[in-house]
């Protein structure tokens, strides 16, 4: 099969594969993604060798020349890491600067000091929505654990209670917002405004944490009463510390990229002349790479040195911050190799040609693609990754507003019923002390409800914007 490049598929799109080449498409992605899945749950295999093999078996199956296939796929990777690692890897500096220096534990003993009991859950899911903004879902968890038991055991609280909230508010950051990796590779993939996506990420994710977290923990508790298990409540990250930064610097410099980022949206909108003066300046302040160096360098000072680092400390700090990312980065990397393999084997093409006699939504579309993948990967980074390669053709005549949406979709895709393949399952029931049946009743659940409200809330806005 001839070697497509993005350029070339789009200038290409008048002219439709034929029904064979479709067929062998069909089953060129199923086996791809068949033999990603059973290599990751069966036989345990590193996610990122898992899509470099799914990928040549793609390749393979389709009918593709073996060194195009390895061009492809080293194509998508490149330009992947290249567009997202930097990010991440600022992201990931950002979260441990706030861990270390005990701000994200300032944030939370703030914010539970404030709380009533009744408003405790609603508490847990500002926390979570705040601390999981810069950081990955895992460290979210990490740095959040202590707090859910600790709250839980003192007020006498269902676990469910207070952890389901936590548990919502870092999931929809994880699977919606900007910086982190799902959404900027899809924002990447689909040609997506960052800042337009950050702007309606926010307005889908509120109502969705809401939903998915403080009012869905009423019935988790119900459903699964247990108690904070005694020998799992670790140490928290600042109990060492003497001194550590201010609640108001805190927020402010977790959000100063989202300001950043927000403004050139708004510049955007309201000048809407690429050649003023003013939106040239904004272009620069608001872009990702600006916006979260900006707030790493400030975070030194405003949170390192607020919690009396020295130099050297801070400089471990950010140099311990790398080494845990490099298996992050290496599976966005992989998947946007696998991405790539998509596009130049045609699947791209494929969808676009089957997809103009659907009476269906292409985010509605974007969305069920994304929830198959990960229902069959249970990876929500590996499912945005694929449906953002499998749907970018169709973002081609999209609205800038629209190619936001169809990102949302996809995140919202993404985090469909987290089951026994999703590593994030296994780590919410060690750490809650669950069964495999309780963790399926709450977390899953809570996961399912996620990606459902979430479309809802993309499809509704598609009506107005």
């Amino acid at each position: 099969m001839t070697h497509l490049s993005v350029e070339m598929l789009a200038a290409d799109a008048a002219e439709p594969i034929t029904t064979a080449g479709h067929a062998q498409l069909g089953i060129a992605v199923l086996a791809g993604i068949a033999v990603i899945v059973l290599l990751i749950t069966k036989f345990k295999l590193h996610a990122f060798l898992a899509l470099i093999v799914g990928s040549l078996v793609l390749g393979a199956v389709a009918g593709a020349p073996l060194d195009k296939t390895l061009t492809s796929f080293s194509a998508g990777l490149g330009t992947t890491v290249a567009g997202t690692g930097v990010l991440i890897a600022l992201g990931a500096v950002l979260g441990r600067l706030l861990a270390d220096s005990g701000g994200a534990d300032q944030i939370v003993d703030t914010i539970l000091a404030k709380a009533s009991r009744k408003a405790m859950p609603w508490a847990m899911v500002l926390i979570a929505g705040i601390v999981g903004l810069p950081i990955f879902f895992e460290v979210g968890i990490v740095l959040l654990i202590p707090v859910v038991l600790l709250v839980a055991k003192r007020g006498n609280f269902s676990l469910m209670r207070i952890g389901i909230p936590a548990l919502a508010g870092l999931s929809v950051m994880h699977g919606l917002i900007p910086p982190h990796p799902g959404p900027l590779v899809a924002i990447d993939a689909v040609g997506a405004n960052l800042g337009v996506t950050l702007a309606l990420g926010v307005v889908v994710a509120i109502p969705t944490m809401i939903i998915a977290g403080p009012v869905f923990s009423r019935y988790a508790a119900r459903w699964v009463d247990i108690q904070p298990p005694e020998n799992l409540v670790p140490e928290r990250t600042s109990d060492d510390l003497e001194k550590r930064p201010g609640f108001g610097i805190t927020v402010a410099t977790v959000l100063l990229p989202v300001v950043m980022m927000l403004a050139k949206a708004l510049v955007d909108i309201v000048v809407d002349d690429p050649g003023h003066q003013v939106q040239k300046v904004f272009d620069v302040i608001g872009s990702p790479l600006i916006a979260l160096l900006t707030a790493v360098i400030v975070a030194m000072f405003t949170l390192g040195r607020a919690a009396g680092f020295t130099r050297d400390r801070i400089a471990t700090t950010v140099e311990k911050s790398l080494a845990p990312i490099a298996g992050v980065l290496l599976i966005v990397g992989a998947g946007g190799g696998f991405k790539q393999t998509l596009v130049d084997a045609g699947v791209g093409q494929m969808i676009l040609d089957i997809s103009k006699g659907w009476n269906i939504s292409t985010l509605l579309l974007a969305w069920l693609i994304a929830v198959t993948i990960r229902l069959a990967t249970g990876s929500a980074t590996v499912a945005t990754i694929s449906a953002a390669g499998l749907v970018a053709p169709l973002a081609a005549e999209m609205s800038t507003p629209h190619a936001a949406l169809l990102v949302l979709a996809i995140g919202s895709g993404s985090l469909f019923f987290s089951h026994v393949n999703d590593a994030g399952f296994w780590l919410v029931k060690e750490y809650f002390g669950m069964n495999v049946g309780q963790t399926l009743k709450t977390w899953s659940v809570m996961e399912t409800l996620i990606s459902v409200v979430g479309i809802v809330c993309v499809l509704l806005l598609s009506l107005v914007l």
